[in-house]
């Protein structure tokens, strides 16, 4: 087996694995997985998994989740409740300093806690606008300005690089001025790239040295490409990589959701995202299409520049600090008491 991880990242069948999860983990073009709510009972259990799942291959196959705050927490029971990033926003508004030293708890604290049950990294933070029109974001994101944003975007990394962990910022070049939800939908932004650029990508790109990785959003921006960013290789190459200097890993949204479909089968999708430039692509919760890609990306020779961008997604663990940990969390659970838990998504 090739001593480099492949290039799919998976999601496995539930608290266990399965005989088919511990193959398909096995397949040399598997370099990931992603854990959801379904393969989460307690911290005792995620911690069983996690090894598991370590003890398969060498080098150990990277763990992640979208763990992200609000709707968006994948483990509830026995992990702390984080706000969504609008309420933070939201404080910001009136005390910014504050608003600043909740990101950079909520960084803090996710980064210590995933890292305690053996995850390497999560999908956040959110780095989209929220402008009253994409309900699939709204309270994910930070604010509406992405100068705002892109502040508080960097105090939550500044919590997560203090815990040891890497950031990926999404949904690039930003989601949150189409209404239809990718999940479902092929959503279209009409607007030109002067535009984006100025509303939008203006929330990503003082990030880009800070972010270990960026995940493209399934929009088509058709005043730039008929593809959706994530299957375009003007958005990945040309644009994120060669214009603006990102050297991070670039990973694949789920390639089982609606707004994936327009580039064909799986399998089709899978070659599509890593020609564009994706160094990793995933497939969360459609088993046999995970099949397919596994098939299809048989004998693919890994890259090893895309090798050393995923090699540094794996979290560096710190130190405790309970002094510091016990502070963040009464300032964070404050600000949920105050408005009150949030549904999970």
């Amino acid at each position: 087996m090739t001593d480099l991880l492949g290039p799919a990242m998976l999601g496995v069948t539930g608290l266990e694995l399965t005989p088919e999860d511990r193959e398909r983990l096995l397949h040399p073009a598997t370099g990931g997985v992603i854990l959801f709510s379904r393969n989460y009972q307690d911290p005792e259990q995620l911690r069983a998994l996690v090894r598991e799942i370590r003890s398969l291959r060498s080098p150990e196959l990277l763990l992640a989740v979208d763990h992200e705050g609000g709707r968006v927490q994948r483990f509830r029971e026995g992990f702390s409740e984080l706000p969504p990033m609008h309420w933070i926003g939201d404080v910001f508004n009136y005390d910014p300093a504050r608003g600043q030293e909740l990101a950079r708890d909520a960084g803090w604290v996710l980064g210590q806690e995933l890292q305690a049950v053996g995850i390497d990294f999560s999908f956040t933070p959110v780095l989209d606008r929220d402008i009253g029109i994409s309900e699939v974001i709204g309270d994910r994101a930070f604010h509406e300005r992405a100068d705002v944003i892109a502040l508080l975007g960097g105090c939550l990394l500044d919590g997560l690089e203090e815990a040891g962990m890497s950031g990926v910022g999404k949904h690039f070049p930003g989601h949150g001025s189409v209404a239809a939800d990718s999940h479902l939908e092929v959503p279209v932004d009409p607007r030109p790239l002067a535009e984006i650029e100025a509303d939008d990508i203006a929330a990503f790109l003082p990030l880009l040295p800070r972010l270990g990785g960026i995940m493209p959003a399934h929009v088509i921006y058709p005043e730039l490409d008929a593809n959706p960013a994530g299957f375009s290789g003007i958005w990945l190459h040309d644009l994120l990589r060669m214009r603006w200097g990102f050297d991070g890993a670039i990973f694949s949204d789920d390639l089982g959701m609606a707004g994936a479909e327009v580039a064909g089968s799986p399998a089709e999708r899978a070659h599509a995202a890593l020609y564009a430039g994706c160094d990793m692509v995933l497939i969360c919760n459609d088993f046999p299409g995970a099949d397919e890609i596994l098939q299809t990306l048989e004998g693919r020779a890994p890259n090893p520049e895309t090798a050393r961008r995923l090699d540094a997604m794996r979290a560096r663990p710190t130190s405790e600090d309970e002094l510091r940990m016990e502070a963040a969390l009464a300032r964070l659970h404050a600000l949920v008491d105050h408005h009150g838990s949030t549904p999970m998504m």
